[in-house]
Parts: structure tokens; sequence; C-alpha cells
């Protein structure tokens, strides 16, 4: 099997000229990008990803390219083409990385219906998973990223995928987008961990990315079934706090995530069901990172 890491500098930037294939998940992204720091960041953090063989199939053609015609005298830019569609205004050019990986969330987000989808990160350890639906300024990357380094199988950052005909969930694994004061936080609560170039000054703040695990690329063919539903809360100075929440209740915030619940119509409304039923369903509000992990660590089924 091909991947990422197994690929010299030269035959990687070489192979995103023409387009290069990479599995993520179920679904093969044809990349096409001339800069430097997606190559860059593709090494550093889809290094055990498999490539599919040139010429093959691929779900989705991206391109992150240099803005032409008059855009190019408003400074260097990039932008981010699913085929021939622009779905977001062009970043200034050291935001391509960044921008590949948004443009890689909202394909799937837009497409991808053949699933109901979440905005939630997921992860797995001995039978037990956790759905973490998160609002912005909630820190569901600062705790996903120190889930998956402290041993929890990474499913998902972004996109919680439900299978339409199990109710289980499909595994991505892609890199954890960290923002701001996380990218400090990880850094320091795990030295080891292995962040790309920083992109500074985006919508965002600062974002820098951080590389999956080699475990949570290993699963990417074993799907999981919700077994907690946990909406993270960081506030200074909280104690560590899990409050159950009433079916009912946690049902119409998990929706209130959902990218394709109404276009699903019953089917999504039922597979929502469904998963609040098997799940515990839990406010959590944490301050220090260490209690934390520790009271998610301690969750049974």
């Amino acid at each position: 099997m091909l991947t990422v890491g197994l690929l010299s500098p030269a035959e990687l930037s070489q192979r995103l000229h023409g387009g290069l294939t990479l599995k993520t998940g179920p679904f093969a992204y044809r990349i096409h990008s001339t800069f430097p720091s997606v190559a860059a960041g593709l090494a550093t953090l889809y290094a055990d990803f498999q490539l599919e063989p040139e010429g093959g199939i691929a779900d989705f053609h991206v391109h992150v390219q240099p803005v032409k015609g008059l855009r190019r005298w408003l400074g260097a830019q990039v932008e981010f083409r699913l085929d021939q569609h622009s779905p977001f205004l062009p970043l200034p050019a050291d935001h391509a990385f960044a921008l590949l990986e948004w443009g890689m969330n909202w394909c799937l987000a837009s497409q991808a219906n053949h699933y109901l989808l979440f905005h939630a990160a997921v992860l797995e350890k001995d039978g037990q998973c956790l759905v973490m639906p998160g609002d912005p300024g909630a820190g569901k990357s600062t705790l996903t990223a120190a889930l998956m380094l402290s041993g929890w199988r990474l499913l998902s950052d972004e996109m919680a995928m439900v299978d339409r005909d199990d109710g289980r969930v499909t595994p991505l694994a892609r890199p954890v987008s960290l923002k701001n004061q996380s990218i400090d936080v990880i850094r320091g609560f795990a030295p080891q961990a292995v962040l790309g170039e920083a992109a500074r000054d985006t919508h965002k703040g600062t974002v820098s990315h951080l590389r999956p695990s080699a475990a949570s690329v290993a699963g990417r063919a074993r799907p999981a079934r919700p077994t907690q539903l946990i909406f993270p809360r960081w506030r200074a100075g909280a104690p560590t706090q899990l409050t159950a929440v009433p079916k009912a209740q946690a049902f119409e915030r998990l929706a209130g995530h959902a990218f394709n619940y109404s276009l699903l119509g019953r089917l999504g409304f039922e597979l929502t069901a469904s998963l609040i039923d098997a799940s515990h369903c839990w406010d959590f509000s944490y301050s220090d990172l260490a209690d934390g992990l520790a009271a998610l660590e301690g969750l049974k089924s």
C-alpha cells in the first residue's frame, strides 16, 4: 500500500501538479496544487494515509491554486475549487493548506448526503464511542486532540458521518484543527505531538492542524456505534462536571448541529432518535484538561 509518507518531496510535488489521489475514510480526493505549503502540510499531517493509483477514481476533484486575473494584483492569493466551482472567496497565499482542509470539509458537508452529517468530533476506546458536538469556542477540538493523544481512536474532529443503514459512525481520522490558545495548550500537553505550520490572521485567528495518530489512521475501516453524547464547554476556573441532559433536549441540540437533517426528512429524524436512544447524554464543563480527561475515561455504558 502506497502512503503519502513513502513519497520523496519531489515525488509528492510532482504528483500534486498532476493530481494526487488521497484516500480519507470512504472518500478519495484528487488534489491539484502547485503550492509548496500544500505539499509540506500533506507530508507532515497525512504521512500514514493511503494514496490511490494515478488515474484512479476519485470522489472529489479539488484544486488549490494561485488566483489569476485581476485579483492577482491584490497580492498573492489562493483559491479552492471543486471541479470548476469556487465556494469561498480567495485567501492570502500563506493560507493554502488551511484552505485545503476547509475545502475538504465543505465537500463532505455539501455532497455526502448518503450519511447523516453532524458538526461533531467522534472518538472511540474500548467500545466507548463519544460524539461531541461543539459550538465555536467550546473547546471541542482541544478536548478531541487531548483524548486522541491519550490513546483514544479519532474518527473525526469536524464531521460525524452516521451511516444511514446501521447508525454507526464512519471514520475519517483527518487532522485536528486547533485554533489560537489551543495550539499552545496541546503543545504543552503532549510535546511529541506533530503540528503543521500555523496559518495566521485567518477568519478563525491562528490555525494549526494536528497529525492524527497512526492507530487512528489504521482504524479507518472500523466504524463505531455511539454510546455517549457529550456537549463540552471549557470555562476558566470551572470544576470538572458531567450533568445528565434529558434526551428530548439532547435531540433538539444535536439536530441543531446537523448539516443535512432537514434534507433527509423522516430518515434524518429516525437516525438522530436512534443515536440519542443508544447514548448517555451529558453537558460537560471543565477547565483543567487532565481532570476532564479522567472524567471521560470513567464513563460507563
